[in-house]
């Protein structure tokens, strides 16, 4: 795999020095795709111009033999390259540094703050930071302040099973707001979350797909599990304490829809889903939920993608503790090298899973 110190071709060679590897490849790809959410991560610089551009740029692409990949402008200019007056790569610096101040801030505010108050504290238009905060982390800042309160709130939830006190503790105001965003982001109610599922009622029921047995279980809200070669001891170990049903036929519509996306994943219903975990899992799940149909992500691109670029091996496990197959299609995520890499329902499915996205009238899977 080229790397960037093997990749340097440009106005000066000093470049060389010091500098960290890059795969190229995934940088090219990203800059293919005009990828936003590579922006301000990698830099590319045309040998035949001598301009450096940041992913999204909306200029012609140029030939790849003619570009040369940097982390950021600064190693560009070093080089000998000028900034692109189109694209304005340099400014997407300043704006990581805005998202990562307003980070801290939402940290360490007794209560979230407002969008104008984010946006005022690190000089931004309101309007154009919501943009930007979203491009980077994937969420607006309200979401971003949810979640942070609804991981504060799981974890006191945890630690003393008093929902009062973790009402305080997570930074709401009172309990209606806990309660709000919980039944939001868990399905559940704070207590039934803490509980195992108490007071839940969860359905499920086997099927067979062109993969093999398939064991899918929903909440009133939406699948909670969908998995290969499976049985319900998984609910009982997962949902201890809610009420487990056998329905074959009250979710006969979430069988049919689950089968559409494995037979024709570009005709894929919008099913219901019922998922929760740690803020890093579900912005993990949410990213996998974009990649369309037919096409792939490395682990790399996924951990870029929502703002932590080194937490690849981490993005690997939050790939496998997806309860929701096919639907959260982390068989659509690959190693950087191109080779397929794990998957719970075995490399055999995952590639058979693959198979039937690529676009040609023999791709669905036979029933």
């Amino acid at each position: 795999m080229a790397t960037l110190a093997r990749d340097i071709a440009g106005p000066t060679s000093a470049a060389v020095t010091n500098v960290t590897p890059l795969d190229a490849d995934t940088a090219w790809a990203a800059f293919m795709r005009r990828d936003r959410r590579w922006d301000g991560r990698v830099v590319g610089a045309v040998h035949t111009t001598g301009i450096y551009c940041k992913p999204s740029c909306p200029a012609k692409r140029p030939k790849r033999e003619n570009v040369t990949f940097y982390r950021d402008g600064a190693e560009a200019s070093a080089a000998g390259y000028r900034a692109c007056l189109r694209c304005k790569p340099d400014e997407v610096g300043r704006d990581r540094e805005a998202v990562a101040k307003a980070v801290t801030i939402i940290e360490q505010a007794e209560e979230a703050p407002t969008l104008t108050e984010l946006a005022s504290a690190v000089g931004y238009a309101p309007h154009h930071f919501q943009r930007i905060f979203k491009r980077d982390l994937g969420v607006s800042p309200a979401e971003y302040a949810r979640g942070l309160r609804t991981q504060r709130a799981q974890s006191a939830l945890r630690a003393n099973g008093r929902v009062t006190d973790a009402v305080y503790e997570a930074g709401y105001s009172g309990p209606s707001g806990f309660y709000s965003d919980a039944k939001e982001r868990l399905g559940m109610t704070p207590s039934a979350w803490r509980d195992g599922g108490r007071g839940e009622t969860i359905r499920w029921t086997h099927f067979d797909s062109p993969l093999g047995q398939m064991l899918i279980a929903a909440t009133s809200k939406g699948i909670c599990r969908l998995t290969f070669d499976d049985s319900e001891a998984s609910l009982k170990r997962l949902f201890p304490n809610a009420t487990i049903v056998k329905d074959d036929g009250g979710l006969r519509e979430l069988v049919e829809g689950a089968l559409t996306a494995i037979q024709e994943p570009l005709a894929a219903p919008d099913l219901p889903i019922d998922v929760a975990g740690t803020a890093f899992q579900e912005a993990v799940w949410r990213e996998l939920r974009t990649i369309p149909a037919g096409e792939t992500r490395s682990y790399a691109d996924i951990a870029a993608a929502i703002g932590h670029p080194k937490a690849v091996r981490a993005v690997g496990t939050a790939n496998g503790d997806n309860h929701v197959c096919v639907l959260i299609p982390c068989h659509r995520v690959i190693r950087s090298d191109g080779s397929l890499g794990g998957y719970g329902g075995g490399i055999e499915r995952k590639k058979k899973l693959l198979d039937s996205e690529k676009p040609s009238p023999q791709s669905s899977l036979p029933l």
